[in-house]
């Protein structure tokens, strides 16, 4: 039997030992005073599973291609990379133009495209979640504090006790109905902060279709990186 191939992360805020699988690898999450031998029993405790898990990702969302011609996700859209390369130090350019992403990068840098793409992303990111943050509150009859936009490794969103809303940039690589079932999420906490059974009863009330949208994200969250 052919062993898995993963790298290993530290993680000063992790407690135990984990395995995340996604479409480029798979990664062990180790707390930082455990022993590193511990990765690899655990790989192999969870062989079926990350193998199940990597055929579904490889099958339901393939890896996006960074290059000249290549596709990305956009709210379940795909939009067409036209990359192009300039010698030398520049400042990275992303431009949309209908369903092609113009991307003009320095040679210079390191992994351009992908790093030109991201900061493009969450520039949109707060374009596209903020008005729709505003018009979900105006519905509610809440108010929020702050809109800040993140690259969370194992989180979509969150919001504080004091109405800081924070959402993940990646979630425009999702369809456009998964990204406003996570505002709605979000705003549902300004009035309950748990997932108590009040909590998804309210959800249910503004976002009906709420459990096929948590299924999705459930399936697929992997997945949605450049």
């Amino acid at each position: 039997m052919e062993p898995i191939p993963y790298s290993v992360r530290r993680s000063g805020r992790a407690r135990h030992a984990r395995v995340e699988v996604r479409p480029e690898g798979v990664e062990v999450v180790l707390p930082e005073r455990m022993a590193l031998r511990r990765a690899a029993p655990l790989v192999e405790e969870k062989r079926r599973w990350i193998e199940r898990t990597l055929r579904r990702l490889q099958a339901v969302a393939p890896a996006a291609v960074l290059e000249d011609g290549g596709r990305v996700g956009y709210l379940g859209r795909d939009l067409e990379l036209r990359v192009r390369v300039e010698p030398g130090r520049m400042r990275p350019h992303v431009a949309r133009r209908g369903d092609v992403l113009h991307v003009k990068v320095g040679r210079s840098e390191a992994d351009p495209i992908r790093a030109a793409l991201e900061a493009w992303y969450r520039r949109r990111a707060k374009a596209e979640i903020g008005p729709r943050l505003d018009a979900a509150t105006a519905r509610a009859g809440t108010g929020y504090s702050r809109l800040s936009i993140r690259a969370q490794r194992t989180r979509w969103a969150s919001c504080s006790s004091s109405g800081l809303m924070s959402f993940n940039w990646r979630l425009l690589l999702a369809p456009e109905e998964v990204l406003d079932y996570v505002v709605e999420h979000e705003v549902a906490h300004l009035d309950v902060l748990d997932h108590s059974p009040r909590f998804w009863a309210l959800l249910g009330e503004r976002c009906p279709g709420y459990r096929e949208h948590e299924r999705w994200l459930r399936v697929n969250g992997t997945a949605l990186r450049l």
